[in-house]
């Protein structure tokens, strides 16, 4: 009962706010639904999905101060509170941010569901680079002739969920630094450092977007390490490349489509909690629970509103193990069909 409750409280403190009488500071509700259907070729199975039913409020109580609170009502059937915190710009350029929030690394993993090119994630954005906590975090922009923006934070490592009884002596950190250089090129570079279990595991992250006219290109690379020799380090890449052809006529159903074509590779990967012997703690060895595989993915994106707002999203994903027999359920060749409306 306590998830439903929290969306009792949330949708209340939604209703609540939007209903003030200082439209200046009234909030913003939005939100992002992803429904889908994949079919497994080899297998011969389908299903539907609802990926992603998310809600959020966020807006301004002050001027230099504005929160955002999210919930997702369907993560994999599940419901989680997402982000839930207060930000402060007591300058243009600065900013600073307390409570639950994507933590600044990699560039994959921080987009939101309705920015994403294709119908799943990447591994980098899935499995390796993936975190969530809470914290604290402040960022600064500033030029030098292009705009650079960095970003860095100290973290909990429990979780939304894990707050109440977590203490520690050790803080997880992570710091992003991007670079919009002017002949079409950002760069970014990103450190993070967590505590998934009794191992320290520390991550290093780089890549670049190339984007001119109505192309774009990225290419990403990860590095995982893990203390005490628990587990070989990780490598992960992820590149894409999509292409927008944009309909003149506004009174087409479909305003564009997007050609787009992506291949990512992780080697053998340990969350960092799950041991396969020795005790669990810095003595354990841990367990692989995401074995090496390559993925090529080749699709089209029709969108019926730009940007961003509502796509359909066709893809083909094919999978590449060294031991077929490895492969999860879920991950292994497949067409998927999904539908994205952002609010």
């Amino acid at each position: 009962m306590t998830k439903y409750r929290l969306l009792i409280i949330f949708l209340f403190i939604s209703y609540a706010a939007w209903s003030q009488d200082d439209t200046s500071y009234r909030p913003r509700i939005g939100g992002t639904l992803r429904g889908k259907y994949e079919y497994q070729t080899q297998e011969g199975e389908g299903r539907f999905q609802v990926r992603t039913a998310r809600i959020n409020v966020q807006g301004k109580v002050a001027p230099i101060v504005e929160y955002k609170a999210e919930i997702d009502l369907c993560d994999k059937g599940d419901i989680k509170m997402l982000d839930a915190y207060t930000r402060l710009s007591p300058w243009k350029s600065f900013r600073f941010t307390i409570g639950q929030m994507r933590v600044p690394f990699t560039i994959d993993a921080h987009r939101s569901p309705h920015l994403q090119y294709f119908a799943n994630r990447s591994f980098i954005a899935k499995q390796v680079g993936n975190v969530r906590d809470v914290g604290a975090m402040a960022g600064y922009e500033f030029h030098v002739g292009f705009p650079i923006r960095v970003q860095a934070g100290l973290f909990n490592g429990s979780g939304l969920t894990g707050q109440k009884d977590y203490w520690t002596k050790g803080i997880n950190y992570s710091a992003k630094a991007q670079f919009y250089f002017p002949f079409n090129l950002d760069l970014e570079t990103s450190v993070q450092k967590i505590r998934p279990d009794a191992h320290t595991v520390v991550m290093y992250d780089a890549g670049l977007t190339y984007h001119r006219l109505n192309f774009l290109a990225e290419v990403e690379y990860l590095y995982k390490t893990y203390a005490h020799n628990a587990y070989k380090d990780v490598h992960a890449v992820n590149a894409f490349m999509n292409y927008d052809i944009p309909f003149k006529n506004k009174s087409q159903l479909i305003r564009k489509i997007s050609p787009l074509v992506r291949y990512d590779f992780m080697t053998d990967h340990s969350n960092g909690r799950q041991y396969v012997e020795g005790p669990a703690g810095e003595g354990g060895v841990l367990a692989t629970t995401d074995y090496q595989r390559h993925r090529v993915t080749g699709g089209v994106t029709l969108s019926l509103a730009t940007p961003f707002v509502s796509d359909i999203r066709i893809n083909y994903e094919k999978y590449f193990y060294r031991d077929q027999d490895l492969a999860k359920t879920s991950e292994r060749d497949k067409i998927v069909v999904e539908f994205m409306t952002h609010f």
